[in-house]
């Protein structure tokens, strides 16, 4: 069974303000596959981390996996993701529908909150991607 860690983080600096997405794919040993980041303009934090989310699946979707395990440390999101809370923002109903569909598409998938320091790989290439405005 190929199984696939995707990480996952949005920043913005200022919400809104510069925002970058930074994205990072491990197998289940932790060995990291694929690391990846893009600047995303102007943005809130909520709106990169969809767009972060939106990234990754597509990207791990590349692969094929038996089972991917999502990981951010975005607790909103991942509880919109899951069904506890609803999207009540119109600029994120958008986003939530098109990070669902991709869900879909996956055999098997978790969606799992973890904190900051267990997403440092993602959070650090989402600030590369503001800082260089460039991945």
């Amino acid at each position: 069974m190929k199984v696939l860690r995707l990480f996952t983080d949005g920043a913005a600096r200022g919400n809104p303000g510069p925002a970058g997405l930074g994205m990072v794919i491990e197998d289940d040993q932790g060995m990291r596959l694929w690391g990846g980041c893009r600047f995303a303009g102007t943005a809130t934090n909520n709106k990169a981390e969809y767009l972060a989310l939106i990234d990754g699946l597509r990207k791990a979707s590349e692969w094929k996996p038996d089972r991917l395990e999502v990981y951010m440390d975005s607790e909103l999101v991942v509880k919109q993701m899951l069904g506890t809370y609803r999207v009540r923002n119109s600029e994120l109903a958008p986003l939530h529908r098109q990070a669902t569909g991709l869900l879909r598409s996956f055999p098997r998938v978790i969606v799992r909150h973890v904190p900051r320091e267990r997403n440092r790989g993602a959070d650090a290439l989402a600030n590369k991607a503001i800082d260089e405005a460039v991945c």
